[in-house]
């Protein structure tokens, strides 16, 4: 059984969450660049480029968004778009939840602010640090620190690239929200509890593109995905008590 490192100082546990999370940003820095690539090509300008990746810095609801996109600001969906961000980052009240022992009762308004480096990844990497007796808010900012960099550095080289790349379909690009989202369902998997929300959020969003023009699809796919989740989680949860 491994022991927890113990750390000498934060400047030690945030070098340790950065060297964890490095696979990560590696493959963060894949699809950064696909996504600077994508954002110049749906008409997104530098400045724009900078304040999304920079503000958000949500690579799923940023593909989404890119997805939604018109290069006509008169049309631009700003509602389905907010929605659409809310729904595939909903998840991390849960996450950001099970982080609350890093931070003491006065270290509460600083750990809010700090949520804003959480990624799947290094989330993911304090959460087994923390299993195994260490992880720490440092060990937590490193890999998120370390990822943000990536992500953003990627989306700048990305958009740059996009310059020299008239058509991102011959280069099969576009198909990089379909990979983006199927590289997340895999790391969600949990096991077959989780086949009914999906079926459901998959027929939905089917039927919602056969019948409404637009982007609705993928608005009703997550609302009515979520809401068959929270369905079985309430109806296995009367079944144990």
């Amino acid at each position: 059984m491994s022991q927890a490192v113990p750390f000498d100082s934060p400047a030690d546990q945030f070098f340790a969450g950065a060297r964890a999370c490095l696979p990560v940003a590696i493959s963060v820095a894949a699809y950064g660049l696909v996504w600077g690539v994508l954002a110049r090509g749906t008409g997104l300008s530098l400045l724009e480029v900078l304040m999304m990746s920079g503000l958000v810095f949500a690579g799923a609801a940023q593909f989404v968004a890119l997805d939604l996109w018109t290069t006509n600001p008169a049309s631009l969906p700003i509602g389905p778009l907010v929605l659409a961000a809310f729904i595939v980052n909903l998840r991390y009240l849960l996450l950001t939840a099970t982080l609350r022992p890093l931070y003491s009762e006065g270290q509460l308004g600083r750990g809010a602010l700090s949520m804003y480096l959480v990624t799947d990844e290094n989330w993911a990497m304090t959460v087994a640090a923390m299993a195994r007796g260490g992880g720490s808010a440092a060990f937590l900012m490193g890999g998120g620190v370390l990822a943000w960099v990536s992500w953003m550095s990627t989306n700048l080289i990305g958009y740059g690239l996009g310059s020299t790349i008239d058509d991102p379909t011959r280069w099969g690009l576009d198909f990089a929200f379909t990979a983006t989202f199927l590289a997340l369902l895999l790391g969600m998997w949990k096991g077959k509890g989780d086949l009914v929300p999906w079926l459901v959020a998959g027929l939905a969003a089917i039927v919602t593109a056969q019948h409404i023009e637009g982007n609705w699809h993928i608005l009703v796919g997550g609302i009515v995905g979520s809401l068959a989740g929270a369905i079985v989680e309430m109806r296995k949860h009367a079944h144990v008590s």
